[in-house]
């Protein structure tokens, strides 16, 4: 029997980017001790009182199953959080609950495309971004952006890969570089997608994460509430990562529809994930900022180990728990420089070509593991650096 092309074509037939992340994991399962700086993945665990109340909803009898948009008591939650960061009124007629953010980028782009229009996502992306686009049987296009620029996207860039573009993909705070978007920026995105009546989705899945600058949702700017799609999650503002609960905000007509779009895909998440998400929002803004807060400890410690040597160049760390790091000096590719990091060292990280051509001669670093060991895996990995630029000379 022969599969479908848009099953066995995800990843254009190429590598995932998965490879280092995968290596280090076998390693770890024969017995090998590996310091794990690659996936987003809170050190710290769901809270307890979270988990707490997860477990009285399901004893509470909230197991079986839930309304398909999600539970009012969620939809108004999310809607009052949104409309209270953005100015921008939101009801949850503008809320779908999905089962995570990942499941939210896939809707979004059902909703934007047809099978062979093009969708546009910014260069560097996280990983599922260009797989999520073919799963929908669009066509993705890349838009290259520069470390010169902190990888904040042009828009004369982006103006000229528009034509006849169904939509546009961004993500800020930004995954994997740690940039946050600048008004200037987002507003120039803004006026490309209205000129070339092209859908913006928003992912915002790191909102909660700010350390430089401002978080601003291209929703709140003029003219685009009714062609823009936000994708949001409980997974990183609140370490709710397997929970798998998160939404997609957009105009009423677009909800309406993506909740017939879920009745026929993942029909919900499940009640009791709900409830806990319910008592987890409610704990407001204080709560999200101290799950935040070892990732902005961590990029000041990574900014003082980084000060002390010229080997390694750090990307502005503005936001989200990553750190962008140019090892270019070293004559290696991301590549080849996370593979003999982690059969040397010991120390997993992703390479920048695992998220696309613009972040070649770079590394992604999760600042995911307790702080001393973080501090000392950096240093480690400087001084591997400085070693291979030496017998690169």
């Amino acid at each position: 029997m022969v599969l479908s092309k848009r099953i066995t074509s995800l990843t254009g037939g190429g590598s995932d980017g998965w490879d280092v992340f995968l290596k280090a994991r076998r390693m770890i399962a024969d017995g090998t001790p590996v310091t794990e700086l690659t996936i987003g993945e809170h050190d710290i665990r769901t809270a307890a009182p979270i988990l707490q109340a997860m477990h009285n909803s399901a004893m509470d009898g909230h197991t079986g199953y839930a309304m398909v948009p999600g539970t009012d008591a969620l939809r108004d939650l999310v809607a009052k959080r949104t409309q209270d960061r953005t100015g921008v009124p939101t009801t949850r007629d503008n809320v779908l609950i999905t089962p995570g953010g990942q499941s939210a980028l896939f809707g979004a782009h059902a909703a934007a495309c047809d099978p062979g229009d093009t969708a546009l996502y910014i260069d560097p992306y996280y990983a599922t971004y260009p797989g999520t686009i073919r799963g929908v049987s669009a066509i993705p296009r890349s838009i290259a952006t520069r470390a010169e620029d902190a990888f904040q996207p042009r828009a004369s860039d982006i103006e000229a890969a528009a034509k006849g573009a169904a939509s546009l993909l961004i993500n800020s705070p930004n995954n994997p570089t740690g940039t946050v978007y600048s008004r200037a920026t987002l507003s120039g995105i803004a006026e490309v997608c209205r000129r070339h009546d092209m859908w913006l989705i928003s992912d915002e899945v790191y909102d909660s994460q700010v350390w430089e600058g401002e978080h601003l949702s291209p929703r709140a700017l003029p003219g685009m509430v009714d062609r823009t799609l936000v994708v949001g999650s409980m997974s990183k503002s609140h370490a709710m990562t397997g929970s798998r609960c998160g939404w997609l905000i957009g105009p009423s007509e677009a909800i309406s529809n993506l909740i017939t779009f879920a009745t026929h895909t993942t029909y919900g998440v499940p009640g009791f994930v709900q409830d806990a998400s319910v008592f987890a929002l409610a704990q407001g803004d204080r709560f999200e900022a101290e799950v935040g807060a070892p990732f902005q400890r961590r990029r000041a410690i990574a900014q003082d180990v980084l000060e002390q040597q010229n080997t390694v160049g750090l990307i502005p760390a503005q936001g989200a728990m990553y750190l962008m790091l140019d090892i270019r000096a070293t004559g290696m590719t991301g590549d080849a420089f996370a593979d003999a990091l982690l059969e040397r060292e010991h120390i997993a990280v992703m390479p920048g070509e695992s998220f696309g051509s613009s972040a070649a001669g770079h590394l992604r670093v999760a600042m995911t593991i307790e702080d001393s060991a973080f501090k000392s895996a950096l240093e480690t990995l400087c001084a591997f650096a400085r070693t291979c630029a030496a017998s690169a000379t």
